[in-house]
């Protein structure tokens, strides 16, 4: 089976611009750049990936634009945008002619969920919507319900959960995420990502924690619908890359056959990110 990482980071902390990351991130706080996940990939059988961006700037994503140019395995940049900007129609003119931008992620997660349904977020995300711009949903559990009213008038969004929308993990009930996923799944123009699963679970996670929530999502979504990603290096935090890839291989094994597998670790984000 070939694999597509359609979710991992590249950063250079000089560059200053990563807001999120504070000194109790320690293992974080250095340069990760395609030399140190190149081997990595060779030994998952990775061929190629997708970047996203990891800083609210628009000089980050020229970043990995130029990253990405000089990266043979790095398919494409999920970058950022400022959504509630006056230019922002401008801006994404900008970027959908540079080589190698794929679509955006604005970084809800960080943001009060009131954000998401402001006037101009609402229509950068309509804007969004009618060019048929793949769209990443950084979000926690408590946004969905934001997310959920402003998909209800942009309907054809395209676009991708990121980390299943990080629920808490070291609780056996699914909750009100999994009422609200079941809504989101009902948007057939959205997918969800099988990734950042590890950090959410504990330091000590295991096989078993984290099965219920993708089992739930399996549910949902189906195999057309789901899209493998490591989050490297985030997930270093919690365990290797190696066991991240074992771990979805895992979990998404005991649901499906080798046919709904290569959807998942490859197709569907070839089809959703226009990969080719």
């Amino acid at each position: 089976m070939t694999i597509i990482d359609a979710h991992h980071h590249f950063w250079d902390v000089e560059r200053g611009d990563y807001g999120w990351m504070t000194p109790d991130l320690t293992p974080l706080l250095r340069d990760f750049g395609p030399e140190d996940l190149a081997p990595l990939n060779a030994a998952a059988g990775i061929s190629r990936t997708v970047v996203i961006q990891a800083a609210e700037t628009e000089a980050e994503t020229d970043f990995l634009l130029d990253l990405a140019a000089r990266t043979d395995f790095v398919a494409g940049v999920i970058g950022w945008l400022d959504m509630t900007a006056p230019d922002f129609a401008a801006r994404l003119d900008h970027y959908t002619t540079r080589p190698g931008w794929l679509g955006l992620r604005p970084m809800l997660q960080e943001h009060d969920p009131a954000l998401i349904e402001s006037p101009a977020f609402l229509a950068a995300l309509q804007e969004t919507a009618r060019r048929d711009i793949p769209f990443d949903i950084l979000t926690f559990p408590r946004h969905l319900p934001a997310m959920l009213d402003s998909l209800g008038r942009a309907p054809d969004l395209r676009g991708i959960v990121d980390h299943l929308s990080k629920p808490d993990m070291m609780t056996d009930e699914l909750g009100q995420w999994g009422q609200d996923m079941a809504r989101l799944a009902a948007h057939p123009r959205l997918m969800c990502k099988i990734s950042g699963m590890v950090t959410e679970a504990g330091t000590d996670w295991s096989a078993d924690r984290i099965r219920p929530f993708v089992q739930h999502a399996a549910r949902l979504f189906g195999p057309e619908r789901l899209v493998f990603g490591t989050d490297w290096p985030v997930c270093t935090l919690a365990a290797s890359h190696a066991e991240v890839v074992d771990l979805a291989r895992t979990l998404l094994g005991e649901i499906y056959g080798p046919e709904d597998l290569e959807r998942i670790f490859h197709t569907n984000a070839v089809a959703f990110y226009g990969l080719g």
